[in-house]
C-alpha cells in the first residue's frame, strides 16, 4: 500500500497576500481558491513538478502563522532556484554547500520558512570512488 503526502497546511495571516507571494514570487501554480461557506476559504497551490501541494486560508488550521518551518523541497539546481526567487523579490539565502546537498532558505511574509535542497550527484561520487580502485587494479 502506498502512502502519499499530497497536502501540507501553511498557516498565514493574510490569504490574498500569501497567495500573491507563492504564485507571483515563488512560482507555485494556483489550483483552487474556494469559499464553501461557514467562514472557510480554501486555497491550494502546487510547486512546479510536485505531487504535493500546500493549502492555506481561513477556518482551516489552528497552527499559528509563521510556525511552519519544516518544509523541504528538492530542486534540480539550487543556484537557479535562488536566482529565480531573488529576481522575483524573495529574500533567499546564499547557497549553503554541504556534503549532503546544496541548500537555499527563504521565508514567506508570515515567517514560515522553506528549505530548497539540490541533492548531490551520488552517481558521480560513486564513480569517482570506484575510479582509483579500477586504475590500481
Amino acid at each position: 500500500m502506498d502512502w502519499k503526502i499530497e497536502l501540507i497546511f501553511v498557516p498565514v495571516t493574510d490569504v490574498d497576500r500569501s497567495k500573491a507571494f507563492y504564485v507571483d514570487q515563488v512560482g507555485f501554480h494556483a489550483d483552487y481558491d474556494e469559499q464553501p461557506g461557514g467562514g472557510i476559504r480554501f486555497v491550494q497551490l502546487t510547486p512546479p513538478g510536485s505531487a504535493c501541494s500546500i493549502a492555506f486560508g481561513t477556518g482551516l488550521t489552528d497552527m499559528v502563522p509563521g510556525t511552519q518551518n519544516s518544509i523541504q523541497v528538492v530542486v534540480g539546481d539550487a543556484d537557479d532556484a535562488r536566482a529565480r526567487l531573488v529576481a522575483n523579490g524573495v529574500d533567499a539565502s546564499e547557497v549553503d554547500v554541504q556534503s549532503w546537498g546544496r541548500f537555499v532558505t527563504f521565508a514567506d511574509p508570515d515567517g514560515n520558512t522553506w528549505t530548497l535542497q539540490q541533492l548531490p550527484d551520488y552517481g558521480a561520487a560513486a564513480a569517482a570512488e570506484d575510479a582509483p580502485a579500477e586504475a590500481a587494479g
